[in-house]
C-alpha cells in the first residue's frame, strides 16, 4: 500500500460529498477536463463541510465545531496530511496548486458571520459576498491556471465576479429558507416582511452585472476548464431568468428550481455551441 491510495480515496470522499449535495456541481464538474475534476471535487468537498457547520449541524456548539474546523484545515494544509478525508483531499489540492491561505481565512470569516450576524449592512454583505463565495472562485482558478500566474491575475475579477453571481441567486433562491429556518437576510436594506418589486429589481440588476463581467472571463480560460464553467453559468443564469420571471411574493413562499429536463437541454445546447466554436 501506499500514501496515493489514501489520498485517491480523500478525494473520492470529497467527490461523493458534491454528488450528494448539488446534482448542478456535480454536472459541471464533470465536463471539465479529467485533469482538474478531482482538485474541483476536493475544494467542494471542503466549502460543504463548513456549510453544513453554519447552516445545519443546530443541536451541536456550532462555534466550537467552526473553530475545530479552522484549525484541523490550518493544521493540514501545513502538515501536508490529514486522517480527515475531506480535509486531506483540500490540503493537497492547496498545496499543489499554490492557493493563497488568505482565501482560506476570508473563507471562515465569512462561516463565522453566519453564526452571530442576521442582517448585513452594504460593507458587511460585500465581505461576506467575497468571503463566501468570491474566494471560491478564487481557488479554482488557481486549478484551472495550472501555476499560471499571468492568467490567474488576468482572470480574478471575472471569477470573482462569476463567484458571487452564483452566490446572490442562491441568496434570492433561498430567501425564505434563510429567514424561516436560520433568521438570516443577507440583502442590505431589506426586509423579509416588504420584500417589495423594487428590492428585488435592484438586487436583480446587481446580479446581472455579475453576471456580464464574468462572462467575458469564461471565454478567456483554458479550455481545460471553460466548457465546465460554461455550463455552470447557463445553469445558474437559467434560475436567476427564472427568479426574474418570478413575483416577489412567491419568492417568499418558494424555491424556485430548474427541473432536470431543463438542466439536460442547458447541457446539449452548449455542447452543440462547443461544437459549432461558438464559445470563446
Amino acid at each position: 500500500m501506499t500514501e496515493a491510495l489514501f489520498h485517491k480515496t480523500s478525494s473520492d470522499c470529497s467527490r461523493v460529498v458534491t454528488l450528494n449535495y448539488s446534482t448542478s456541481f456535480s454536472s459541471a464538474i464533470r465536463l471539465l477536463h479529467a485533469d482538474l475534476r478531482g482538485p474541483i471535487f476536493n475544494i467542494y468537498g471542503f466549502v460543504r463541510l463548513a456549510d453544513e457547520i453554519v447552516d445545519t449541524f443546530h443541536g451541536h456548539d456550532k462555534q466550537e465545531l467552526l473553530t475545530r474546523f479552522r484549525a484541523e484545515t490550518r493544521d493540514a494544509i501545513r502538515r501536508g496530511i490529514s486522517l480527515n478525508p475531506i480535509l486531506n483531499a483540500f490540503q493537497k489540492t492547496v498545496n499543489e496548486y499554490g492557493v493563497d491561505q488568505e482565501l482560506i481565512e476570508a473563507f471562515f470569516r465569512s462561516m463565522e458571520s453566519d453564526l452571530t450576524e442576521q442582517s448585513y449592512d452594504r460593507q458587511g454583505y460585500e465581505e461576506y459576498i467575497y468571503g463566501s463565495a468570491e474566494v471560491v472562485g478564487l481557488m479554482c482558478l488557481y486549478v484551472f491556471c495550472e501555476g499560471d500566474r499571468v492568467q490567474y491575475e488576468r482572470l480574478c475579477a471575472p471569477a470573482r465576479a462569476l463567484g458571487a453571481a452564483f452566490q446572490k441567486v442562491n441568496f434570492l433562491r433561498d430567501i425564505q429558507a434563510d429567514f424561516n429556518s436560520l433568521s438570516r437576510m443577507y440583502f442590505p436594506g431589506c426586509n423579509f416582511h416588504n420584500f417589495t418589486a423594487t428590492d428585488k429589481a435592484q438586487i436583480e440588476a446587481d446580479i446581472e452585472a455579475d453576471f456580464r463581467a464574468a462572462y467575458a472571463g469564461i471565454l478567456g480560460l483554458p479550455l481545460k476548464a471553460r466548457f465546465g464553467v460554461y455550463v455552470a453559468y447557463k445553469y445558474y443564469y437559467s434560475l436567476f431568468r427564472k427568479i426574474k420571471e418570478t413575483a416577489p411574493a412567491h419568492i417568499l413562499q418558494k424555491r424556485i428550481r430548474i427541473p432536470n429536463y431543463h438542466k439536460a437541454y442547458i447541457v446539449f445546447r452548449a455542447l452543440v455551441k462547443n461544437r459549432l466554436r461558438l464559445i470563446g
